[in-house]
């Protein structure tokens, strides 16, 4: 079992290296551009919704809990329905992020409270921090490779250490980004949860950036480069343990953030794009059209009858019709589930999947 020493064990300056001060640099000027690119949609609302739940779908599969965007996405739009555990688990992520964003937003913290209540909507329990020995990480046929602290004092210990060093900014004197790389390898090790700790521990990455004031909305989004990433995530989690190479960490993550930043800026603009054509071409031809309608089109890839109902505060029969012509004039595609009708926005669905649904679907 590895001892887990406080970060401000560490010293600021072994990470003053050229090397890591240069990745720093480009991965700060990425993420102050999809701050700003984020911020010039006219409705951040969207973004959460959206990109949030593509985070879901990666952070899960990370976890080997899969599911396709197509069952994510009728996942949000008809919970009701019978679909997979493992869609079910993949919609409990957003929503868990959605409650940690609200309560960094309302506090300008993020405490343990925040990240156990983060966790509890993940598992759907109320286990709080793990209080009995036996967990252990294993690697490729069952060999244990880390075991992290089993005592439940000293799980405890490290995670008001580990608040103190998140909301506490002389306990460390370094870049925001830098620390969000140590924080984030620390609660892995110290592993605080029965289950989903991986899955927090990525909600806390982007939360962090959001109480630092780095990002306004949680829409940076790692878990698409560690799915890609997987093997060196994991080795370099493990080299810090055994051999102390928190640069090498630091240097991951920090690439990480610079091109998850720029797939951000691409995606968010080419939503940007579509949602002002879409605008446009609406407002042009049909007398229905408003900027609700236009909220609603691009906050759910599947929207339905209730949604548009609900959003724009019309009669069931209004939003039917509004949805049909849509659906005639090309903007929408209808399916249906059991008696039910949904609506799909194929070009967003294109832009957040970078595929398209199966011809036979689509």
């Amino acid at each position: 079992m590895t001892v887990i020493q406080a970060l401000t064990t560490l010293r600021p300056d072994r990470f003053d290296r050229p090397d890591i001060l240069k990745q720093l640099n480009a991965a700060s000027r990425s993420l102050a551009e999809l701050k700003g690119v984020a911020a010039s949609m006219p409705n951040q609302g969207i973004l959460i919704r959206t990109l949030g739940l593509q985070e879901a779908k990666d952070s899960s599969e990370i976890e080997n809990i899969v599911t396709t965007h197509d069952e994510l996405f009728r996942e949000v739009a008809f919970p009701e329905a019978a679909g997979s555990a493992a869609t079910k688990e993949v919609a409990h992520y957003r929503q868990a992020l959605r409650t940690g964003f609200e309560a960094v937003r309302t506090s300008g913290l993020l405490t343990n409270n925040h990240i156990l209540q983060i966790q509890a909507e993940l598992e759907r329990n109320h286990a709080g921090f793990r209080k009995l020995p036996g967990t252990a990480l294993k690697g490729d046929g069952g060999r244990t490779i880390y075991t992290p602290p089993q005592d439940a004092t000293v799980v405890e210990a490290l995670m008001v250490d580990l608040e103190r060093f998140i909301n506490d900014d002389t306990l460390f004197a370094a870049d925001p980004l830098l620390k969000m790389a140590l924080i984030h390898h620390q609660f892995e090790s110290i592993h605080p949860f029965y289950d989903g700790n991986g899955r927090t521990g990525r909600i806390v990455n982007v939360l962090y950036l959001v109480k630092q004031g780095l990002l306004d909305t949680p829409v940076l989004y790692l878990s698409r480069h560690i799915v890609r990433t997987k093997a060196d995530y994991y080795r370099l989690l493990q080299d810090v343990r055994d051999h102390d190479t928190w640069e090498d960490w630091v240097l991951y993550m920090l690439s990480a953030v610079e091109h998850t930043a720029a797939e951000g800026i691409a995606t968010i603009q080419a939503i940007k794009a579509l949602l002002m054509d879409y605008k446009h071409r609406i407002r042009a031809g049909h007398r229905f059209y408003s900027q609700d309608l236009i909220n609603n089109l691009f906050s759910y890839p599947y929207t339905k009858i209730e949604f548009v109902e609900h959003d724009l505060k019309v009669s069931r029969l209004t939003a039917t019709k509004y949805l049909e012509a849509l659906t005639a004039a090309g903007f929408l595609h209808k399916r249906k589930i059991g008696r039910s009708n949904y609506y799909i926005n194929l070009p967003l669905y294109g832009i957040l999947t970078g595929e398209n649904l199966p011809a036979a679907e689509a």
